[in-house]
């Protein structure tokens, strides 16, 4: 497996697609009961190729990811072949981006001495979905790039 098996709650709201990827292989519901009665193993293995093949559309099409920490919120725009990263660091301690308050805070404080921001680029090494996967795995989410949008208009101008 390339990725991670999806979760319960992710195959119930895929039902409709996993039922097509089982069709596509012959399987139809009987059949799939039955594998997953007599060969659990295959029925594992079945789900781990569906789960490798939704991460990878998904992680194919990604171009914004975002982590937010408790001082720090890590931004990103992935392209073919490279990372464009901003870093933010609150430098008061006391704020935390994970609250409404720390959000509002670094929206009057961005462009003080109170944050730190570095921007970054980092050139895949490996493969390009792999390398977006473990950003996911370390606590990142997809995002529409509004925030990253903002802050590199800012920063380009």
């Amino acid at each position: 497996m390339k990725y991670a098996r999806l979760t319960k709650e992710q195959f119930d709201e895929l039902h409709a697609e996993f039922s097509n990827f089982l069709a596509t292989q012959a399987i139809d519901k009987a059949e799939w009961d039955s594998i997953k009665e007599n060969r659990p193993e295959v029925a594992e293995q079945e789900l781990d190729v569906f789960s490798d093949l939704i991460w990878e559309g998904v992680l194919s099409r990604a171009e914004f990811l975002e982590h937010f920490s408790r001082n720090h919120i890590f931004l990103f725009q992935c392209f073919d072949t490279h990372v464009q990263s901003i870093v933010l660091k609150a430098l008061v301690p006391e704020i935390d981006f994970l609250t409404k308050e720390g959000l509002q805070w670094l929206s009057d404080n961005m462009f003080t001495d109170n944050i730190e921001m570095k921007v970054g680029k980092k050139v895949f090494t490996e493969d390009r979905n792999a390398s977006i996967f473990e950003l996911i795995q370390q606590g990142s989410f997809l995002s529409d790039g509004q925030l990253f949008k903002q802050i590199n208009t800012i920063i380009e101008s």
